[in-house]
């Protein structure tokens, strides 16, 4: 039995409504679209803008955008091209740090004995200091962490075991990481400078040193060396710095190899700043760790009858004294981020593969941090992590890249850890005073990096809609300086930070 239809007859009358129901269809459609489309356009035209201008004629300018609330890439110019990152490699790093280590993890040191104390308080041995990696065990940064401190500690736990003189000496251990504190790849020009200066298996000081000038009485007068501190540090000098005009600031280059003392330095000090202070790199830090222990000791009334010696193994009935843990590692890696610390994401970047592979090396730190971007099944093609700090030109990441970690990172239950390490425009960090100004509930947390040709930002935009956006802008060889490229850039991310 043939079915009825349950079809109506379309009228003129209908046809009409539908037509007016599909063009209000396409209006809304269209004109969404076009909202979508212009904070684009405005980002293109000034992309476009800046990659047009003389210093970037012959530069490479990469510029990615993803929405963290949609997943979806926004905007790319030349986005996967591989580049050299600079400092926003701390980035992975830190992120790495947080996955695989956790937000409480602490770098732990040891301080043990070896020997019998006597009845008049005499140790027959010696004390040994294994280092643990910590990046900041004596650094000068922090009260809690001053070799002062740290040595206060350390001398109050051997009292309490009935420790008054050492017949021995300090021994030190810094077996956890390899001997190789620089990566093959830093420059020499780098190398002996305080930002240059590697990392050990005991840290200590930050790697580094103060040496302190005195500019000569006018300018392209030879300068000469005051002091420096820490004080007792044996080295050989040539100081071949002279005196640059009023303000010129610091234009000093330190050359020097990790464990020899001989340092040189070179260029300018400003005229009119007496005792003017330049960091340095430290020849030895765990030695120096070690000699200036039993320097304290001395002064505080424990004699030590011999001085520093590094062991290789540990000998056995060994009693502890001492277990100093550092700050928790969220802290450690704010740090590391808004200061753009490299010995700190150098430790973090050896540990890691410490953790994993039972010794730090960058090539084991480098197959920690590999391992882990592509476990989160990011694809990793034009990318190559050979530090942890980004002071390697072999480094090389693309900004579409940076966006997608970023956005998958956005994701961890570490998240909001890892994005109160990035500085904040108007509050903190290398971004402090980056941007003129927001728009009113608009916020960039961002990491920036710098180098000789390199100028880098990456991080997130808050909108004033509540949208989150990643954000990664990478420029290599320019012909201009840091600070010219840096205000180009900024420029984009002004733009970024307006219009979406």
């Amino acid at each position: 039995m043939k079915q009825p239809s349950l079809s109506l007859p379309i009228t003129p009358h209908h046809s009409r409504s539908l037509l007016i129901l599909f063009s209000i269809f396409i209006f809304h459609f269209s004109f969404f679209n076009s909202l979508q489309a212009q904070p684009t356009a405005e980002v293109d035209l000034i992309v476009h803008q800046v990659a047009r201008a003389d210093a970037m004629r012959h530069a490479t300018l990469s510029v990615s955008i993803y929405s963290v609330t949609t997943g979806k890439k926004v905007y790319g110019y030349d986005d996967e091209r591989s580049v050299a990152p600079a400092s926003v490699e701390k980035l992975l790093t830190t992120g790495a740090g947080f996955a695989l280590l956790g937000d409480d993890f602490r770098f732990t040191t040891r301080l043990t004995m070896r020997g019998e104390v006597d009845r008049d308080g005499v140790l027959h041995g010696n004390v040994y200091i294994t280092g643990g990696g910590d990046p900041l065990l004596g650094s000068y940064r922090y009260r809690q962490t001053t070799y002062d401190t740290l040595f206060a500690q350390w001398t109050s736990a051997l009292r309490k075991r009935g420790v008054r003189r050492i017949d021995g000496g300090v021994c030190y251990n810094t077996t956890i990481f390899d001997d190789h504190p620089l990566h093959d790849s830093w420059q020499w020009g780098d190398v002996g400078n305080y930002y240059a200066a590697g990392v050990s298996g005991l840290n200590f000081h930050e790697n580094m040193y103060f040496v302190h000038f005195n500019p000569g009485a006018k300018e392209g007068v030879a300068a000469t060396v005051n002091r420096i501190n820490p004080k007792n540090i044996e080295l050989l000098e040539t100081c071949l710095v002279t005196t640059g005009a009023a303000g010129s600031g610091d234009n000093v280059i330190v050359y020097g190899s990790p464990f020899s003392n001989q340092r040189r330095y070179t260029g300018t000090v400003p005229l009119g700043k007496r005792d003017f202070g330049v960091r340095a790199a430290l020849p030895d830090p765990a030695r120096t760790c070690a000699d200036l222990f039993a320097s304290y000791l001395r002064t505080r009334g424990i004699g030590v009858t011999l001085g520093a010696k590094e062991v290789s193994f540990m000998p056995d009935s060994l009693r502890s004294v001492m277990d100093y843990h550092s700050i928790p590692y969220r802290t450690l890696a704010q740090y590391t981020n808004h200061t753009s610390n490299n010995i700190y994401a150098e430790s973090i970047f050896k540990y890691l593969g410490y953790k994993k592979y039972g010794q730090g090396t960058f090539d084991n730190g480098s197959k920690v941090v590999m391992d882990y971007l592509k476990e989160k099944g990011l694809a990793t093609d034009g990318v190559r992590v050979v530090d942890g700090s980004g002071l390697s030109r072999q480094d090389r990441l693309t900004a579409d890249f940076l966006c997608r970690y970023l956005d998958a990172v956005s994701h961890e239950t570490f998240f909001d850890s890892f994005r109160a390490s990035l500085s904040k425009v108007g509050e903190s960090g290398t971004a402090k005073n980056l941007l003129s100004s927001l728009p009113e509930g608009v916020s960039v947390q961002l990491k920036t990096g710098s180098m000789e040709g390199v100028k880098s930002y990456a991080g997130y935009v808050i909108t004033g809609g509540g949208e989150v956006l990643a954000f990664a802008i990478i420029a290599n060889n320019f012909d201009c300086s840091s600070r010219e490229a840096g205000s180009l850039l900024t420029q984009i991310l002004q733009k970024i930070a307006v219009v979406y």
